[in-house]
């Protein structure tokens, strides 16, 4: 295995492959395997473009082997830094194809994460779009380029700048089929080999690396497609970004390709380019998040559009409240699904078949029954079920330590190996219900208060659009609960209306929020989730500035 990696147990490894879970079989294998049941079915759509996967096969293999011949060796790592479109699962899967291991940046990282990025892994090329919403990310490249002595490259899907390769005209170089067969042979990966490197949450600090294995993450798509009830007509559609793991395996595209389903790209998240597309290409599921579920079902336009052929909509990221699961079902005419998990591994999911309270109110259930789970308390003892406490997983498709990281590893991992997720649960009939994160709770003078919690309640409150509670500082309790809340158009709210509408719906009082600060937007990480460590600064030095009678900068 890759240096710097921690490999799974050999007994464990033993015993996921006589269980099935791990097929031996490297991630393109999949791909190529549905390719030979459905050569001439519809594989990928992005406006008017529709690729058969005998086509997909074939425009992958073209741009792996011109892979090859560029110079990229097995094993190198590659930062990947494209935006949503048909090309970028074909460039992904070219780089796995020749062995290649792709580092999954995000659109929204910058020069402070993509060098660290870089030097981390050692990267030696660089796979970015031209230009996006104005950012020019060729200049951006060409300023890491002198400042990370790995990097040799920089590939461009777009035009290219100067000394830059044109992702395009190299995916159309015409091969020997003899010489292009050959070549990729010689380049198969091990199925224990490293596949792909995600990227750790990174609401708290810089993204860490994430090594997943081509065994352990053809098992973590294919295992959530069959949850997923995924079959050849599943019509997927990709909205957020298709480089986060949420949308590249958990089913997402490669969960789809693996069964012969359709994957249709949207290029953008707002009503206006979601729904013409769920209605014109019939899609049966859409991967969405919190924010854009409220979007969704706040838009007008829902009321011009055929949904129809919409089964399911899948959120993940956070959890989203019992209110909006029920009004996504009753708008949308769809069943809700609930996915919770990390890019560590464990994937939990609510079933199509579960009944409405399971689909309402939990986090669902592990996707494997080779999924260890063990809730413990603040020593590491188990606690019994239906208590809280923080979640540990160890299992077929969870890592057993991030890319040269000791340290981090020393915190995050147990010394049998199970992941710390770092959230709160509770599990009631093998079931786990979310209550948060453990850094999310708020200590009020010993009273442990769920900031999840607190925050269902207030989204209750109809002048409110969107809210974060976190922990403020207080001389006298240590934490007190602050609620960051973004008004709905035309309303107001001041903190005695929230407390009296709190009050109202039964809420303990020492969970009561006990400032209200109004804002805009919640500052956000390239990965979609509120960075809370923002807000608990923010209003940290407002607390501070108050007590200094100093006005906050």
């Amino acid at each position: 295995m890759l240096s710097g990696c921690t490999p799974y147990p050999e007994d464990y490894a033993r015993m996921y492959r006589a269980k099935g879970f791990w097929q031996g079989l490297t991630i393109p294998e999949v791909l190529e395997r549905t390719i030979r049941a459905f050569p001439d079915k519809i594989a990928l759509v992005e406006g008017d473009t529709r690729i058969t996967y005998a086509e997909l096969g074939r425009r992958i293999d073209r741009l792996a082997y011109a892979f090859v011949r560029q110079g990229l060796a097995p094993l190198d790592r590659v930062v990947f830094q494209l935006p949503n479109s048909a090309g970028l699962p074909i460039v992904f899967l070219a780089l796995l194809k020749a062995a290649v291991i792709p580092v999954m940046a995000l659109p929204a990282h910058r020069a402070t994460e993509i060098r660290h990025f870089i030097e981390h892994s050692g990267a030696t090329a660089y796979f970015i779009p031209d230009v996006v919403r104005g950012f020019d990310y060729r200049e951006m490249a060409s300023t890491l380029m002198p400042a990370c002595p790995s990097l040799k490259s920089v590939y461009v899907m777009g035009e290219p700048g100067q000394g830059q390769v044109d992702l395009r005209r190299l995916g159309e170089l015409e091969a020997d089929p003899h010489e292009l067969a050959t070549a990729l042979a010689a380049r198969r990966a091990a199925s224990d080999e490293v596949a792909v490197m995600l990227l750790s949450g990174g609401t708290t600090a810089i993204p860490k690396m994430i090594p997943r294995t081509h065994d352990d993450y053809a098992y973590n798509f294919t295992a959530s497609a069959e949850v997923c009830g995924f079959h050849r007509d599943t019509v997927y559609l990709a909205v957020l970004p298709m480089a986060h793991n949420f949308t590249l395996a958990c089913p997402g595209i490669l969960g789809t390709f693996s069964v012969g389903g359709e994957v249709v790209v949207a290029t953008g998240t707002a009503p206006e380019a979601v729904f013409p597309l769920i209605e014109r290409e019939k899609a049966t599921l859409v991967s969405t998040a919190v924010p854009l579920v409220t979007v969704w079902l706040n838009s007008p336009l829902a009321e011009q559009y055929d949904f129809s052929s919409l089964k399911y909509l899948m959120n993940g990221g956070a959890k989203l409240v019992p209110e909006l699961r029920k009004r996504v079902e009753e708008r949308f005419g769809c069943i809700f699904i609930e996915s919770f998990g990390t890019g560590e591994g464990l994937l939990c999911k609510t079933r199509p078949d579960d009944p409405e309270p399971i689909r309402l109110h939990s986090a669902g259930q592990p996707v494997s029954p080779g999924d260890e789970i063990r809730i413990v308390d603040a020593e590491d003892r188990d606690v019994p079920d239906g208590e809280p406490g923080e979640l540990l997983a160890r299992g077929p498709y969870t890592i057993r330590g991030y890319y040269n990281a000791p340290e981090a590893n020393k915190q995050a991992f147990t010394a049998d190996g199970f992941y710390r997720m770092g959230d709160i649960v509770r599990r009631v009939d093998g079931y786990l219900y979310v209550e948060g994160r453990k850094k999310d709770l708020i200590n009020r003078g010993g009273e442990k208060i769920s900031c999840e919690e607190v925050e269902n309640y207030i989204l209750a409150c109809p002048a409110v659009q969107a809210v974060c509670v976190v922990a403020m500082p207080d001389d006298t309790y240590g934490e007190k609960g602050c609620a960051f809340v973004i008004l709905e158009p035309g309303h107001s709210l001041d903190l005695e209306e929230l407390t009296n509408f709190l009050i109202a719906r039964s809420i303990a009082k020492f969970k009561l929020p006990e400032r209200l600060e109004l804002i805009e937007q919640f500052p956000i990480s390239p990965a979609g989730k509120i960075l809370r460590r923002e807000l608990r600064a923010k209003i940290a030095a407002i607390v501070a500035a108050e007590k200094e009678r100093i006005p906050a900068g």
